[in-house]
């Protein structure tokens, strides 16, 4: 494996201080062993290890070796595994470590290998999978930013949201559509959740007003003055009786089962309502992309693509079963079949169409709202940098800050973005 960024490296040993020692068998597996890691709950990981048998099943001589946790432990693990060289043939990258495995040197090459089949993607898209123009990482799903709202709820009202096209569907109609709804709402219902930390709906509006959250060179893409603009919208919808209160919610990134029968809408990805419509199987939900300004920066649209790596250090032995398996998370519709949509639309364009057979309705709204927001024009996204993973707390704390009155908007717009460019230039 190549030299690990020693900084890098020294970062990630000091994360996994204080949390028990992982025995090194000097990185990856033997022979046709195969380690594969992944995160989620119970249901997760049964409908995967279901998947793996049925890869087994399919590859005679090749062993997998399954690895999961929990979201917070699957990131804790692998920092230990990294330290001492024991990372797993192929896992799951979380989306605020993909620029921070990369510099710790845990990506292997993929377009070499054999046995995985990169051609159901066109050469614009392998072009986009790339980190520093290495094909190092392959997107296993693809998420967007979207709004999700009841529809059961909008028919008791009378009430149609805005038309869904550009002209209409913009952030102050549904702001004003959202605090009329809320005026005759029934009791204990609001129009929205205060949702200001969703974090692919912020870059959504970042990315319409020309900007984006993290940049090409590893800093952050946005001002105080955009972020300033995200905090009033929810404001005022909140100083209008619109959203429930922090409260209400128990906490500024509630829970879809503490709020999911007390509002009319949310914000999110556009994989949740695989997980979150069924908890509340009396209502039908829409889903639609994101509002626009009416005066949009070109290609503000974007998927998150949810990647997954073969380590580096992986065995010569082991890289065909390797390659196989990510060849089966990827292009064979038999895996699609037996682990759902949870973790989002098929990147793979073929598996894609695939998708509709096996979804339900709900799953089907998800796959037609991907499909609709990637025919659109996208400029460029570029991944979290090293240093950046505790920005989501750190805007957690300033939309609470703002929510409960404890700072104007300017002051904690100013502390996001102090905080955040500490974080950064600590990691630099």
């Amino acid at each position: 494996m190549d030299p690990m960024n020693r900084r890098r490296f020294m970062q990630l040993v000091g994360l996994g201080a204080g949390m028990t020692a992982l025995a090194s068998c000097g990185g990856g597996s033997d022979g046709s062993a195969i380690r594969y890691a992944w995160w989620g709950d119970t249901v997760r990981q049964q409908k995967y290890t279901a998947a793996l048998d049925a890869f087994v099943a399919q590859n005679p001589g090749i062993e997998v070796r399954p690895e999961f946790a929990d979201y917070d432990a699957f990131q804790e693990r692998i920092t230990v595994q990294t330290a001492g060289r024991d990372v797993p043939d192929v896992f799951w990258i979380p989306s605020p470590h993909v620029m921070s495995y990369h510099d710790a040197g845990l990506y292997r090459r993929l377009d070499d290998i054999g046995s995985l089949d990169l051609s159901a993607f066109s050469a614009a898209q392998l072009e986009s999978f790339k980190i520093d123009g290495e094909l190092n990482t392959l997107p296993r799903s693809v998420l967007t930013a979207a709004v999700r709202y009841n529809q059961t709820f909008l028919d008791e009202a009378g009430a149609q949201l805005p038309a869904d096209d550009p002209q209409s569907w913009t952030w102050d109609a549904l702001s004003e559509f959202l605090i009329d709804y809320a005026r005759n709402a029934p009791a204990g219902r609001k129009a929205i959740h205060y949702n200001a930390q969703a974090d692919l709906c912020f870059e959504a509006w970042l990315r319409q007003h020309g900007q984006d959250l993290w940049t090409a060179d590893g800093r952050m893409g946005f001002d105080a003055a955009a972020l300033e603009g995200w905090f009033e919208w929810w404001e005022v919808l909140r100083r209008a009786g619109a959203t429930t209160s922090l409260s209400e919610q128990e906490g500024a990134s509630p829970e879809w089962e503490v709020v999911g029968d007390k509002v009319l809408m949310t914000f999110g990805n556009s994989n949740h309502i695989a997980d979150e419509a069924p908890m509340f199987p009396d209502y039908e939900f829409g889903l639609r992309m994101m509002p626009v300004l009416p005066d949009a920066a070109p290609g503000h649209r974007f998927g998150y693509l949810s990647r997954l790596a073969v380590y580096r250090g992986i065995d010569d032995d082991a890289l065909d079963a390797a390659g196989r398996l990510v060849q089966f998370n990827i292009n064979d519709p038999a895996f699609l079949r037996i682990v759902g949509l949870s973790v989002g639309a098929p990147a793979n364009p073929r598996m894609l169409q695939e998708a509709y057979a096996v979804a339900n309705e709900d799953e089907k709204k998800m796959l037609t709202v991907v499909e609709q927001e990637l025919a659109q024009e996208q400029k460029p996204r570029y991944e979290a940098p090293p240093g950046s993973g505790t920005w989501r707390t750190i805007m957690a704390r300033g939309v609470e800050e703002v929510a409960l009155e404890r700072a104007s908007v300017a002051d904690a717009a100013a502390r996001v973005i102090a905080d955040i460019d500490r974080e950064l230039g600590q990691a630099s």
